[in-house]
């Protein structure tokens, strides 16, 4: 046994810690979106969208369930939005979307992490207007000018739209999330998204020499790290 052992015992332990990570990270979320909005998914369709990804990435159940439960509750935990912008390696513009219990905590996490990588943290705005704050959903279906015309009919803002492959991809402005979702839903019937988010989606991308990417990588993997990170979003190709 030895080292292979070892080797797999690492490897179990590692891919343990990230799936708790992915749990969790998705716990917060639900219970956050099902505290703000309802807990009914057939309501609140920020929700919906959440457990419907939450499914797809093998959430189990009872972390689903637990977080609208403790929703239902009165009190609990009071997790803010913090959001972050700064300048990753090669100039690249980075976004770091959390939800946090402690600001400074969160803000002092995430200071180390630009540190680690020698790259700075801006203030709030300093990139974010090179990023389109969009609604994306895709669905496998042919007829892009049908797709089109139903999101125009029920005054859905339509930033682009892509069809490839049998699949149809909506952009819209944030603000039109539950109107594009509801309107697709309404005309086609019940529809399983292949992608269902509000993504922050870069204007223009960076290349990277090798250095940034492996620097990138590091930088991805320390904020992988914080309990409290979300997502992240960046211009690298």
């Amino acid at each position: 046994m030895g080292r292979a052992y070892q080797n797999r015992k690492d490897s179990i332990a590692k891919t343990s810690n990230q799936k708790a990570r992915i749990y969790s990270r998705y716990g917060r979320e639900i219970y956050v979106a099902a505290k703000s909005g309802g807990t009914d998914p057939a309501g609140n369709l920020s929700l919906r969208g959440l457990i419907e990804r939450a499914r797809k990435d093998q959430v189990p159940s009872h972390v689903i369930e637990k977080a609208i439960d403790k929703a239902k509750g009165a009190g609990g935990e009071d997790f803010a939005v913090a959001r972050y912008e700064g300048f990753g390696p090669g100039g690249c513009t980075v976004i770091i979307e959390c939800l946090t219990d402690n600001p400074n905590r969160t803000s002092a996490e995430v200071r180390h992490c630009f540190g680690k990588v020698k790259c700075k943290i801006g203030v709030q705005g300093c990139v974010s207007h090179m990023f389109d704050h969009c609604a994306i959903l895709a669905l496998d279906r042919e007829g892009e000018d049908e797709v089109l015309e139903v999101l125009m009919e029920r005054d859905v803002d339509v930033n682009d739209i892509e069809s490839e492959d049998g699949r149809i991809t909506v952009f819209a402005p944030s603000t039109d999330y539950a109107r594009a979702k509801q309107a697709l839903t309404e005309a086609f019937g019940e529809i399983e998204f292949e992608v269902d988010e509000i993504q922050f989606v870069p204007q223009n991308t960076v290349e990277l020499s090798e250095e940034d990417q492996r620097q990138l990588e590091r930088f991805l993997e320390l904020l992988d790290d914080i309990d409290d990170v979300q997502r992240v979003f960046h211009n690298a190709q």
